[in-house]
C-alpha cells in the first residue's frame, strides 16, 4: 500500500486542499449541520442514480421526510432498465424499483450521518470494523427490495448481480478472503483518508461481497472514512453527484483499478482526488444556498 501512497501524493494534497478550503465558508462556523444534511440527500440521490434509480431531488426531500414518489409519472420518476448501458453501475433497480432503490441510499445517508463526528469535534470517531461496517450498511440499504436472508450476508456461491461493467467478481471463499484482507489492511494502515476511503469504495465494488447493493455500500462506507479519517471534516464533499454526472468515465476507473495493474490502480485514487475536488465545489454550492436561504424546503 505504501506505492500507492506514493504515486498519488499529488492527488492527496490536491484532495486536502479543497476540503480544508471549504472548511472555512461562513455556512460552517454556525449552520453546518443545514449543509450537511443537505449535502447527505445530494449523496443518497447522486448514489441512487447510479443503480439506475433516478428520481428528482424534491421527491427525495421528500422521502426523506416520509413522503412517498408513488404516483409520478415514469418521465419524474423512474428505474433505468438499463443502467449498465448507460454508464451506471446498475443492477438493484431494474427489479427492484427506482423508489425502493432510493430510500435505500437514504438509509445509507442517515447511517453515515450517525456514524460521523460533528464538525469541530475535539475527539475522532471510532468506525466498527470494517466487515460489521459493510454488513450493516448494506443491512440498511437492501432491506425492503433485496431477501432478508441476503441482508448483510456475504456471498458465497451465489453470483453478483450488480456492477456487471467491471468485470468478473470472485466467488466462494475468495469473496470473504478479499473482504478479510481489507479489513486488515485498512485496520492497520497509516495512509491518508483519501487512500482509505478510495480503496475501499473500489474494492467492495471489484469484489462485489453482496448479491445485490454493493454500489450503494460502497458509497455511503466510503463517505463514512473520508469524514471520520480527516479528509472531509465537514461531511458535505459530494463525489456522488460528479460521478453521477459522468457514470461512464466512473465506472471505467472502477474497471481499471479492478484489473489489479499498478498504472491503472494509481489511476482510480488520481480520478478520485478529482471527484473529491470537484465534489467540494458542489458542498460549496450548497453552503452558498444555505446562507441564501435558496434550499427548497422538503413538501
Amino acid at each position: 500500500m505504501a506505492g500507492w501512497v506514493d504515486v498519488t501524493a499529488d492527488a492527496v494534497g490536491r484532495a486536502r486542499s479543497a476540503c480544508a478550503e471549504l472548511r472555512w465558508h461562513e455556512a460552517y462556523r454556525r449552520r453546518w449541520r443545514e449543509v450537511r444534511a443537505e449535502a447527505g440527500l445530494r449523496a443518497a440521490h447522486a448514489s441512487a442514480a447510479l443503480e439506475g434509480a433516478r428520481l428528482p431531488l424534491e421527491l427525495v426531500r421528500s422521502l426523506a421526510t416520509g413522503g412517498t414518489a408513488l404516483g409520478h409519472t415514469d418521465a419524474s420518476a423512474r428505474s433505468d432498465t438499463d443502467a449498465s448501458a448507460r454508464g451506471g453501475t446498475g443492477g438493484p433497480a431494474r427489479e427492484a424499483g427506482a423508489e425502493a432503490v432510493l430510500v435505500g441510499a437514504l438509509r445509507g445517508a442517515s447511517f453515515v450521518d450517525a456514524l460521523v463526528p460533528d464538525l469541530g469535534a475535539q475527539q475522532a470517531a471510532a468506525l466498527p470494523p470494517l466487515p460489521q461496517l459493510l454488513a450493516r450498511a448494506h443491512t440498511l440499504v437492501g432491506a425492503g427490495w433485496l431477501p432478508v436472508e441476503q441482508l448483510g450476508r456475504l456471498r458465497t456461491d451465489e453470483p453478483a448481480l450488480d456492477q456487471r461493467g467491471l468485470g468478473r467478481a470472485p466467488t466462494g471463499r475468495e469473496v470473504a478472503a478479499r473482504v478479510d484482507l481489507l479489513a486488515r489492511t485498512i485496520a492497520t494502515t497509516q495512509a491518508p483518508a483519501l487512500v482509505v476511503a478510495a480503496l475501499v469504495h473500489a474494492e467492495v465494488l471489484a469484489v462485489r461481497p453482496f448479491v445485490a447493493g454493493n454500489g450503494l455500500v460502497a458509497r455511503a462506507v466510503a463517505r463514512a472514512l473520508a469524514t471520520t479519517g480527516g479528509l472531509d471534516p465537514t461531511g458535505s464533499v459530494l463525489p456522488e453527484v460528479v460521478w453521477a454526472a459522468a457514470p461512464q468515465q466512473y465506472v471505467a476507473a472502477v474497471a481499471g483499478y479492478a484489473t489489479g495493474e499498478p498504472q491503472r490502480v494509481a489511476a482510480w485514487f488520481g480520478t478520485y482526488a478529482d471527484a473529491v475536488v470537484a465534489g467540494a465545489a458542489q458542498a460549496r454550492q450548497v453552503a452558498d444556498a444555505v446562507l441564501a436561504g435558496r434550499l427548497t424546503p422538503p413538501q
